[in-house]
């Protein structure tokens, strides 16, 4: 299972919902269903773009975890 750590980074860098949606071009809805972990699916643009305003890496948004 795929887990999206999108809060955690978000609260680590202190930027809102609103703030990474205007720097990643992303709209709100579409951000807070990736933040939910409700997404199907991310583009690498995507993840490109988010680790760009949160300075960090695909490692620290997305992390795999065996269902147990």
């Amino acid at each position: 299972m795929i887990v999206i750590n999108l809060d955690v980074m978000m609260a680590r860098r202190k930027m809102s919902l609103n703030e990474l949606s205007e720097r990643v071009g992303i709209t709100i809805a579409n951000l807070s269903i990736l933040k939910t972990g409700k997404a199907k699916a991310v583009r690498l643009t995507t993840l490109d773009a988010i680790c760009r305003a949160l300075d960090c890496q695909p490692g620290d948004i997305l992390e795999y975890r065996t269902e147990e």
